[in-house]
This record gives C-alpha cells, sequence and structure tokens, in this order.
C-alpha cells in the first residue's frame, strides 16, 4: 500500500497501529458518553464540552475550554491549501464505470481520470473509499467493495486506494478519502449482496432499517467507535491527503429510530441529543485525523440548506464553523449549494438562488482556522435545477453555468469549490455541453 510521506511517518512514529485504533475507539466512546450524559444543545457555545469528552489522542491530555488560544492569536491551520481548494467529488457511481479486473486496467482508468481532473484546473480529488460500509482498500475493519469485483468481500487482486493515490500524487493532486459514515445499504439492491463481515451481520443490534436502506444508528457509541476506528486506519495505513465526510447523517427524524437510547440517556429534548451524538462522531473523527498528523484535512459536506441540517441531519453545522483550537470540530465545511441564479421555491421564497444562499453560509461566524468551500451542482448541466423561475433550465444549457458561479465565489472571496460529480462533466449524456462547460471552467483555472 502506499505509505505515508516520510516527514509524516516520522511525525507519528510513536503511535503502534494497534494503539492507534484503540485510543481513537475510546476518544469516541468517551466523547459520546460524556455528551449524552449532559443532555444539552450542541451549539456554538457548548463545543468546548464536546472537546472535553473526547481525548487528545497520543498526548495523554483533555482538551479545555481554557487551552484554546484567542482567535487573532491562532496560527494558521496547516491542513488547509494556501491556494483556492479546486476539487470534484468521485463516487461509487464513478466506480462502477471504472474496470477493474487488474491492477492495469484499474491504473489506466485511474490515470486518465487524473489527467481529466488536471485539464481543468482542479488540484483536489475526493474519491469514495467507503460507501456502504465496505471498503475499496485493504481493511480489517470493513469487507471489500462490491465495486471492485461484482461481489461484497472478494478480493480484487490489487488496492485500488494505493493506485488512485500513487497517480494523483505523481500529478501533483491530493486525493481525500471520502468515507459514508453511517450507511450500509441504500436500498435491496445496492450493494446486491452484503459480506458475511458485513457490520449488518457482524453487529445486528448496532443496525436500523429505515426503508429498504441499512444503517449504523447514530445513538449507539460502539457504531460510532467502529466508525473512527475505521478513519484511523485510513490516515495510518495510507498517505491520503485528507478525510472527507459526505451528509449523510441520521437517516430519518422518525423518533422511534433510537427511541430505547433516547429514554436510556436522560436527555429531554430529542433533537439536541442527537445533535450531540452527531458531533460527538465528528469530533472524534477530526481527533483521530490530527492524532495521526496535523496536517492532514478533515472537512464535511453537509446539505446547502443550514435548516435541513440542523433539523434533519441533525448537524450543528454554524457550531462546527466556530469552534476552534483543540475544540475544532472540522478543518472546513463544503456545503453542497446545488442551485442556479434566482432559484425560486413554488412559494417564492429565493432565499436558496445562489446569490442568497453562499452569503448567507459566509456570514455565519467562523473560526479562523475554519475553512469555507461550496460544492457545486455539475449533475444539473443540461438538467436545471427544478426551480419556478423560468430560467431554471436554460441557465444551465449555456455551456459556462459553473464558470460563471466560480466567478461569483471569487468576488465573494470563498476559499474554494468542488464538482459534484465527475462523471457530468467527463462521461455526459450531453458531450457538447460538457465540453463547453470545462472550457470555460479551465479558462479560469488554469490562465
Amino acid at each position: 500500500m502506499t505509505q505515508r510521506r516520510r516527514r509524516r511517518r516520522a511525525r507519528r512514529g510513536r503511535f503502534g497501529r494497534r494503539a492507534f485504533l484503540a485510543g481513537v475507539g475510546c476518544a469516541a466512546l468517551a466523547g459520546a458518553a460524556v455528551m449524552l450524559g449532559r443532555g444539552q444543545t450542541a451549539s456554538a457555545s457548548s463545543v468546548p464540552a464536546l472537546a472535553g469528552a473526547a481525548v487528545l489522542l497520543g498526548r495523554g491530555q483533555t482538551a479545555s475550554a481554557s487551552s484554546v488560544p484567542p482567535t487573532d492569536e491562532a496560527e494558521p491551520n496547516a491542513a488547509l491549501p494556501t491556494g483556492e481548494w479546486r476539487a470534484v467529488w468521485v463516487s461509487y457511481l464513478e466506480w462502477a464505470g471504472m474496470d477493474f479486473s487488474s491492477e492495469e486496467a484499474f491504473r489506466a482508468g485511474a490515470a486518465e481520470l487524473m489527467d481529466n481532473c488536471l485539464s481543468i484546473g482542479l488540484n483536489t480529488v475526493i474519491a469514495q473509499v467507503r460507501p456502504f460500509g465496505d471498503a475499496l482498500y485493504r481493511s480489517t475493519l470493513f469487507p471489500w467493495s462490491h465495486l471492485c469485483t461484482g461481489v461484497q468481500g472478494q478480493d480484487p487482486g490489487f488496492d485500488p486506494l494505493d493506485v488512485l493515490i500513487t497517480e494523483a500524487h505523481s500529478r501533483g493532486l491530493s486525493l481525500e478519502a471520502w468515507v459514508n459514515p453511517y450507511r450500509l445499504r441504500s436500498s435491496a439492491k445496492m450493494p446486491p449482496a452484503l459480506a458475511e463481515n458485513n457490520l449488518a451481520n457482524v453487529h445486528p443490534e448496532w443496525v436500523c432499517a429505515v426503508g429498504e436502506g441499512l444503517y449504523l444508528n447514530p445513538a449507539i457509541p460502539e457504531a460510532a467507535d467502529y466508525v473512527v476506528q475505521g478513519v484511523a486506519e485510513l490516515v495510518q495505513n495510507y498517505a491520503v491527503d485528507g478525510i472527507h465526510f459526505d451528509d449523510y447523517f441520521y437517516p430519518t427524524t422518525d423518533a422511534a429510530l433510537d427511541a430505547a437510547q433516547f429514554a436510556a440517556s436522560g436527555a429531554g429534548d430529542l433533537a439536541a441529543w442527537r445533535r450531540q451524538n452527531v458531533t460527538a462522531l465528528v469530533k472524534a473523527a477530526h481527533d483521530a485525523v490530527k492524532a495521526a498528523d496535523a496536517t492532514l484535512r478533515f472537512g464535511v459536506s453537509p446539505q446547502g440548506n443550514p435548516d435541513n441540517d440542523f433539523g434533519q441531519q441533525y448537524s450543528d453545522v454554524k457550531a462546527w464553523l466556530a469552534a476552534e483550537g483543540e475544540n475544532a470540530v472540522v478543518d472546513y465545511l463544503c456545503p453542497q449549494i446545488y442551485w442556479g441564479c434566482g432559484y425560486t421555491l413554488q412559494s417564492g421564497s429565493t432565499r436558496f438562488a445562489f446569490e442568497n444562499i453562499v452569503p448567507e453560509w459566509l456570514a455565519m461566524p467562523r473560526a479562523a482556522s475554519t475553512a469555507l468551500y461550496f460544492g457545486l451542482g455539475a449533475y444539473r448541466i443540461g438538467e436545471g435545477d427544478g426551480g419556478a423561475n423560468e430560467d431554471s433550465q436554460s441557465q444551465w444549457c449555456t455551456g459556462s453555468a459553473l464558470a460563471r458561479q466560480v466567478e461569483r465565489l471569487h468576488s465573494l472571496g470563498a476559499g474554494g469549490w468542488a464538482l459534484y460529480r465527475y462523471d457530468s462533466l467527463f462521461r455526459s449524456a450531453q458531450p457538447e455541453l460538457a465540453d463547453a462547460e470545462r472550457a470555460t471552467l479551465a479558462a479560469l483555472t488554469t490562465a
């Protein structure tokens, strides 16, 4: 497997791999236990309590509010790029179109993918490596993904993540490992069958069903612990440049999902308690990344609607943005702003129009060490965004929709952006439009 850069290995040489994984597991459990016992809302003012719950790995210290330096004295975040962050998401849908029949075949596809990213001036690839409680890499915790061979748990005979890292780094591209923390199955057919060592079979008591989907229950500390161990395994064994979580946290707002755990917690506010569960997981994952190497990034891509994040996904994104120092929860957020200019709801509201929702996010209080990037909907090209405004489709058929949004981000001082997703630009059903979008993006980024 691709080993971490020499300077990074030297920095974390004091950790043994087994001790490291055990340590992050304990941190996740401690964080969850303390938060569940407090029964308080995870808001900007309560984030220090989260840090107190999470052990700083390798130091033997507990973070406290008093140990956090003032914002204006904080050192620059070494995990963040010095220039604009320009990324693309490569999802399990892309992997379904890749050739995994041999390492040579996969490497050829990976090389083409990286070259294409360079051609439009990108500098970061966000590669989905754990879409369904599985792995596109060698793992002692999760089965091989069915995307590699068609059968979950079957070894493809090579390490896809190793190949992706090598091909990215040889071209000067960063590669962040994208993890879906809770999802084990999205439908009865995805994945088609689960391996014997999938968590749904090994620990069914950790799993909840929502429709045809299967998810780890966010209210069970042991499940969160396992997710964090998986993050630690990735950063310990692979030279990834960061870990990236998507927006899938609580799979439903149904109170029955975690009723037993909520009753046992003694908490009085279900929504606040759920936000504590999510924040405890995210904080522990962040700390596991930093324990391996402080220069590694940890970011989350929440929904673009902050109300949905707070009330449906139970993601306290405003608190995450504001937390700093040893209380930091993320290095960056990248909300998914998949609406065009003038986007209008049937109610007549234009809150989520690109020109309105981006400034709303930028106006949120944010720690100096935390970056705010924006996800752009490349998949809208030629399709439109479904708004009630007359140009909800036509503005996505100009060949310059994404470039115009990037220019708007520049004018607002945003630090970077990511495109969802790779196939929408490089394997599009409307190739002429995609060609035009690539050309206008490249004119901005490669000039």
